[in-house]
């Protein structure tokens, strides 16, 4: 029985997680997210931005860890636009535009995409740089259903975000140079991933087609 589908109009490679995916189909409001930790991650990994695999980083040497799913949204650069929207930063970070996203059942496979709802986000400040970590829902999740606006999420939830970014980096005996200014509701979160998108295509160029 055939599947349907014409081989020819497939992609002979793996897509590059960063360069090779939209970057949602309704953005900024619902964006693809890349997952590269879990909540269940004690290790530190990050995107090879190079390959496009997931690498390991670093061993977590706090006991902080991540409390959502944490990636990156697809075709996002955190550049000059980025850094406009926040007060005390010049720069941003030169990195995809970072996501958390909130799931009631848990997810434990990283290196997979997912659609999230944005709601919000955190303005981190990390050695000067803006490091913005835009927060969501995953998609139809009937738990997080309400939660329209970061404001709806419970401040328990909030909080641990933010303590787990405040602390995730900490090395013995190394001063850590990381600050958060605040939080910002839903329609500054879409400047933000709106903001990231127009640094994407000064940098890299407009999307194929």
């Amino acid at each position: 029985m055939g599947t349907g589908l014409n081989s020819d109009s497939l992609p002979r490679f793996r897509s590059h997680p960063w360069h090779g995916l939209d970057t949602g189909s309704e953005p900024p409001g619902l964006v693809t997210a890349y997952i590269e930790i879990t909540p269940f991650d004690v290790i530190k990994y990050e995107l090879d931005k190079e390959s496009g695999l997931l690498k390991v980083d670093r061993p977590q040497q706090s006991s902080s860890s991540p409390p959502t799913l944490y990636g990156l949204i697809p075709r996002t650069f955190c550049g000059s636009g980025v850094a406009a929207l926040s007060e005390h930063a010049e720069t941003a970070d030169g990195d995809p535009l970072d996501i958390c996203v909130f799931s009631e059942r848990p997810i434990n496979n990283s290196d997979i995409i997912l659609q999230a709802r944005v709601v919000g986000g955190i303005k981190m400040i990390d050695n000067g740089e803006a490091d913005d970590k835009i927060v969501g829902m995953l998609a139809n999740d009937p738990i997080y259903e309400n939660v329209a606006d970061l404001s709806d999420l419970s401040e328990t939830l909030l909080h641990r975000l933010e303590h787990y970014f405040l602390t995730y980096k900490q090395v013995p005996g190394k001063d850590l140079n990381v600050s958060i200014e605040g939080h910002y509701g839903r329609e500054e979160a879409y400047e933000v991933v709106n903001a990231a998108i127009a640094d994407y295509e000064e940098r890299f160029g407009p999307p194929p087609g």
